[in-house]
Protein backbone atom coordinates (compact mmCIF):
# COMPACT_ATOMS: atom_id res chain seq x y z
CA UNK A 1 0.00 0.00 0.00
CA UNK A 2 1.21 3.32 -0.97
CA UNK A 3 0.95 6.22 1.39
CA UNK A 4 0.10 9.62 0.12
CA UNK A 5 2.31 12.42 1.24
CA UNK A 6 0.62 15.49 2.68
CA UNK A 7 1.24 18.59 0.76
CA UNK A 8 0.82 22.15 1.89
CA UNK A 9 -2.21 22.62 -0.39
CA UNK A 10 -4.21 19.99 1.52
CA UNK A 11 -3.43 21.56 4.91
CA UNK A 12 -4.82 24.95 4.03
CA UNK A 13 -8.55 24.45 3.51
CA UNK A 14 -10.45 27.69 2.92
CA UNK A 15 -14.09 28.60 3.31
CA UNK A 16 -15.72 30.98 0.90
CA UNK A 17 -17.38 33.73 3.07
CA UNK A 18 -19.18 35.50 0.23
CA UNK A 19 -22.50 33.59 0.46
CA UNK A 20 -22.61 34.07 4.23
CA UNK A 21 -22.03 37.83 3.91
CA UNK A 22 -24.76 38.01 1.27
CA UNK A 23 -27.21 36.34 3.64
CA UNK A 24 -26.25 38.66 6.51
CA UNK A 25 -26.78 41.76 4.36
CA UNK A 26 -30.12 40.45 3.06
CA UNK A 27 -31.28 39.80 6.65
CA UNK A 28 -30.13 43.29 7.70
CA UNK A 29 -32.10 44.88 4.88
CA UNK A 30 -35.14 42.74 5.76
CA UNK A 31 -35.09 43.84 9.41
CA UNK A 32 -34.60 47.50 8.52
CA UNK A 33 -37.49 47.46 6.06
CA UNK A 34 -39.91 45.56 8.31
CA UNK A 35 -39.20 47.58 11.45
CA UNK A 36 -42.03 49.91 12.29
CA UNK A 37 -41.10 53.17 13.97
CA UNK A 38 -43.87 54.13 16.37
CA UNK A 39 -43.88 57.45 18.16
CA UNK A 40 -44.45 56.74 21.82
CA UNK A 41 -47.30 58.56 23.48
CA UNK A 42 -46.37 60.53 26.58
CA UNK A 43 -47.52 63.39 28.72
CA UNK A 44 -46.41 66.89 27.88
CA UNK A 45 -44.51 68.49 30.71
CA UNK A 46 -44.92 72.20 31.30
CA UNK A 47 -41.53 73.34 32.45
CA UNK A 48 -41.25 76.63 34.27
CA UNK A 49 -39.81 79.56 32.38
CA UNK A 50 -36.48 80.99 33.43
CA UNK A 51 -37.33 83.82 35.75
CA UNK A 52 -35.29 86.96 36.25
CA UNK A 53 -35.75 86.76 40.01
CA UNK A 54 -32.78 86.88 42.31
CA UNK A 55 -31.63 83.25 42.83
CA UNK A 56 -30.38 84.08 46.33
CA UNK A 57 -33.83 85.21 47.43
CA UNK A 58 -36.08 82.19 48.01
CA UNK A 59 -39.63 82.47 46.75
CA UNK A 60 -42.14 82.31 49.56
CA UNK A 61 -45.00 79.88 49.15
CA UNK A 62 -47.97 79.31 51.43
CA UNK A 63 -47.20 76.18 53.46
CA UNK A 64 -50.06 74.03 54.69
CA UNK A 65 -49.67 70.81 56.66
CA UNK A 66 -52.38 68.23 57.28
CA UNK A 67 -51.77 65.47 59.82
CA UNK A 68 -53.31 61.99 59.91
CA UNK A 69 -56.26 63.25 62.01
CA UNK A 70 -57.13 65.95 59.48
CA UNK A 71 -55.75 68.82 61.56
CA UNK A 72 -54.71 71.69 59.29
CA UNK A 73 -51.68 73.80 60.25
CA UNK A 74 -50.90 77.11 58.54
CA UNK A 75 -48.03 79.39 59.63
CA UNK A 76 -47.44 77.28 62.74
CA UNK A 77 -50.99 77.37 64.10
CA UNK A 78 -54.01 75.14 63.79
CA UNK A 79 -56.72 76.33 61.42
CA UNK A 80 -60.27 75.12 60.90
CA UNK A 81 -61.04 74.02 57.35
CA UNK A 82 -63.60 76.83 57.05
CA UNK A 83 -60.90 79.43 57.83
CA UNK A 84 -58.39 78.29 55.20
CA UNK A 85 -59.63 80.90 52.69
CA UNK A 86 -59.28 83.78 55.15
CA UNK A 87 -55.82 82.69 56.29
CA UNK A 88 -54.66 82.23 52.70
CA UNK A 89 -55.93 85.69 51.78
CA UNK A 90 -54.09 87.15 54.79
CA UNK A 91 -50.92 85.41 53.65
CA UNK A 92 -51.39 86.79 50.13
CA UNK A 93 -51.81 90.32 51.51
CA UNK A 94 -48.48 90.07 53.33
CA UNK A 95 -46.52 88.16 50.67
CA UNK A 96 -46.32 88.48 46.91
CA UNK A 97 -46.76 84.86 45.82
CA UNK A 98 -49.00 82.71 43.68
CA UNK A 99 -47.98 79.27 44.96
CA UNK A 100 -49.05 77.05 47.82
CA UNK A 101 -47.61 73.76 49.05
CA UNK A 102 -49.79 71.24 50.85
CA UNK A 103 -47.98 68.54 52.81
CA UNK A 104 -50.37 65.83 53.92
CA UNK A 105 -49.69 62.75 55.99
CA UNK A 106 -50.03 59.48 54.11
CA UNK A 107 -52.95 58.47 56.37
CA UNK A 108 -54.91 61.68 55.74
CA UNK A 109 -58.26 61.30 54.01
CA UNK A 110 -58.14 62.47 50.40
CA UNK A 111 -61.33 64.45 50.77
CA UNK A 112 -59.72 66.80 53.27
CA UNK A 113 -56.73 67.40 51.01
CA UNK A 114 -59.01 68.14 48.04
CA UNK A 115 -61.13 70.49 50.14
CA UNK A 116 -58.02 72.40 51.29
CA UNK A 117 -56.88 72.65 47.66
CA UNK A 118 -60.26 74.08 46.67
CA UNK A 119 -60.19 76.58 49.54
CA UNK A 120 -56.71 77.77 48.54
CA UNK A 121 -57.82 78.24 44.93
CA UNK A 122 -60.85 80.23 46.09
CA UNK A 123 -58.45 82.47 48.05
CA UNK A 124 -56.70 83.34 44.78
CA UNK A 125 -53.69 81.05 44.64
CA UNK A 126 -53.55 79.30 41.27
CA UNK A 127 -50.48 77.11 41.67
CA UNK A 128 -51.06 74.43 44.30
CA UNK A 129 -48.55 71.65 44.91
CA UNK A 130 -49.10 68.51 46.95
CA UNK A 131 -45.93 67.24 48.61
CA UNK A 132 -45.47 63.52 49.18
CA UNK A 133 -42.80 61.42 50.80
CA UNK A 134 -40.79 59.32 48.37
Amino acid sequence: MKRKKHTSVDDEAQIDMTPMLDIVFIMLIFFIVTTSFVKEKALDVNRPEDSNANPNEPSKALSIRIDENGTITMAGREVDIRRVVANAQTFLANNNTDTAAIQADEDTEHGIVVEVMNQVKIAGIDKVSVLVKS
